[in-house]
């Protein structure tokens, strides 16, 4: 198949990278230059301005925000044959996904939200879990395509299903790294060895995947990113307009924003969002521990 891939990020270029790896016909495009010179590098063809849509069966799309999703959905829309599939694998508001389905549905493009789960390292590695929502006969037909990104794809529904999925998961992802944060800060205050906690915790009921994988580089205190304050501040900001659209209270989620800012007015931004720890431990009057990395 012939497909063209819109955004080849730290998530972007592996997924396009295993699509190719499957035997498909893969052109990409990005903003960034160096982004398009790894891209190259790793023996993909380039395609600007959209030029790789109009020979396209499907175009599949990587982005940081609604913005940049309503921007590359109307470029599509304006350049795609009818009956192409456009796939979105972005994390956005449901709202903005929304607007994008009524621009591609008058242009007579199939429009997959296909939300991934998962960090950079699991894309390259090709285990990513897929939840994807819109129609059902253009899901079936790319399903072996999706399958090259990940083991698990649940189909949730014809509309926006999949973008609230992402925001549910998401909630949850962010709401184990202040949990984590104050028990940490707790045991360590309390005279608790970090080693010690970690090794108790990995092997204790509340060992889940997530705490097991961040448990890697944490237990060096290595914050070293797979995803930054800053990006899971926009997330938290989604799940909370979701939380506000259907009247649905997130306070516990309020509170994690604010335990994110505190990191960024710290200058963490651009640390593994993992590193409100230390914002805990701060809060907790505890003297800071050295970094892997420093």
């Amino acid at each position: 198949m012939k497909i063209h891939f819109i955004g080849v990020g730290k998530m972007g270029l592996p997924m396009a990278g295993h699509l190719r790896s499957a035997g498909h016909e893969v052109t990409v495009e990005d903003l960034d230059p160096a982004r398009v010179a790894l891209a190259a590098a790793q023996g993909l063809e380039v395609k600007t301005c959209g030029a790789g849509i109009c020979s396209a069966e499907a175009v599949f799309s990587s982005l940081p925000h609604d913005d940049a999703l309503l921007a590359v959905a109307g470029m599509v829309a304006s350049r795609a044959s009818r009956g192409l599939v456009f796939v979105d694998t972005s994390t956005v508001s449901p709202q903005a996904s929304a607007e994008a389905a009524q621009e591609l549905d008058e242009a007579g493009v199939q429009y997959l939200r296909c939300t991934v789960s998962g960090n950079n390292k699991m894309a390259e590695s090709a285990q990513l879990t897929t939840m994807v929502s819109g129609p059902r006969a253009a899901y079936e037909r790319l399903l072996p395509l999706l399958s090259t990104l990940g083991p698990n794809s649940f189909y949730l529904g014809d509309g926006e299903q999949a973008r609230l999925m992402k925001l549910v998961v998401n909630l949850m992802i962010v709401q184990t790294s202040a949990m984590l944060a104050e028990a940490l800060a707790l045991g360590r205050k309390g005279g608790l060895d970090w080693h010690d906690m970690w090794q108790v915790l990995g092997a204790s009921a509340v060992a889940s995947p997530i705490l097991k994988a961040k448990g890697v580089q944490l237990v060096q205190r290595d914050f070293t990113p797979t995803f930054t304050v800053e990006q899971m501040l926009k997330d938290i900001g989604l799940i909370l307009d979701a939380g506000a659209a259907s009247d649905v209270p997130l306070p516990q989620t309020a509170m994690t924003q604010q335990l994110m800012r505190s990191a960024m007015a710290h200058g963490d931004g651009q640390q593994d969002y993992a590193v409100v720890i230390k914002s805990a431990e701060r809060a907790a009057g505890l003297a800071p521990m050295p970094d892997a990395r420093r």
